[in-house]
C-alpha cells in the first residue's frame, strides 16, 4: 500500500526540494524519507514557523522514480539539475551535487548550496545527505512555494498532524482526503512552479548542518 510522508520545510531555497526543469527532486536532506519512500508514495512538505507558514503546503510530489546519486549525476537527462553558481537562481540551487567514485568509494560534492562558500567540501552536509544514496524524482507534483495554500483544518486534524521534528508517515487510505483536496483544487497546476521559493532571493547562500546556519 502506498504511503504518504509529511514533514516541515524549514528553509525553502528551491534546493530541497528542487522543483525546476520539469521534475521535482528530493536529492539532499531527509535521508530517512529518501530511504523509505517508494515509487507511488507521496512526499508532502509543510510550512513551519521559520517560513511563517504553519499549516500551509509548500509542495506535494508523487514519487515517479527513485534512483541513486550516481545515476542522477551521470544521466544527461538531469544535467540541468547540476548547480551553476554563476547562473540564474534556478541554476544556482541545482541539487544534483553528489557522485561516488566506483573504485575508491569517495564522495564528491559539487560547488552548491551544501558546499562551503568557497566551493570546498562540507563534510557535515555530505555525511548527513549521503546517509541515503537515493534521489526521489517526480513528474507528478505541485509546487506552491511562497504561494503555499493553507490546508483545511479538518483534514489536518483527521491526520492528527502537528509541526515537529522528523516526519510523519501515513497509509494512503488515511491521507486520501489530503491528496484528493490538493489534486482537485490544483489540477490545473500539475507540474508547475506556482510561485518562487520562500527564500529564493537568497539562492546563492550556503547552509551547513554543523551549526544549522545559512551563510549569505
Amino acid at each position: 500500500m502506498a504511503k504518504v510522508f509529511l514533514y516541515v520545510v524549514d528553509r525553502d531555497f528551491g534546493f530541497a526540494p528542487n522543483p525546476f526543469h520539469g521534475i521535482c527532486s528530493l536529492a539532499t536532506c531527509k535521508p530517512r524519507i529518501r530511504n523509505s519512500a517508494s515509487i507511488g508514495d507521496w512526499v508532502i512538505g509543510m510550512g513551519g514557523r521559520n517560513l511563517n507558514s504553519t499549516g500551509k503546503c509548500v509542495f506535494a510530489m508523487k514519487v515517479t522514480s527513485k534512483i541513486t546519486f550516481n545515476e542522477y549525476w551521470e544521466n544527461p537527462i538531469y544535467k540541468d539539475k547540476k548547480p551553476v553558481r554563476n547562473g540564474s537562481k534556478r541554476m544556482v540551487v541545482g541539487d544534483n551535487i553528489y557522485h561516488r567514485d566506483k573504485v575508491t568509494g569517495i564522495w564528491s560534492q559539487a560547488f552548491s548550496h551544501h558546499s562551503h562558500s568557497d566551493g570546498s567540501l562540507n563534510e557535515y552536509n555530505r555525511d548527513r545527505d549521503t546517509k541515503s544514496s537515493n534521489v526521489l524524482l517526480s513528474k507528478h507534483f505541485y509546487y506552491f512555494g511562497s504561494a503555499a495554500p493553507l490546508l483545511p483544518h479538518p483534514i489536518l486534524n483527521s491526520l492528527n498532524y502537528k509541526n515537529g521534528v522528523g516526519h510523519k508517515k501515513y497509509n494512503i487510505s488515511d491521507a486520501n482526503p489530503l491528496i484528493l483536496w490538493i489534486e482537485s483544487e490544483y489540477f490545473n497546476n500539475l507540474n508547475l512552479v506556482m510561485a518562487d521559493p520562500f527564500n529564493f532571493e537568497q539562492s546563492s547562500a550556503h547552509y551547513t548542518v554543523e551549526t544549522n546556519k545559512v551563510l549569505l
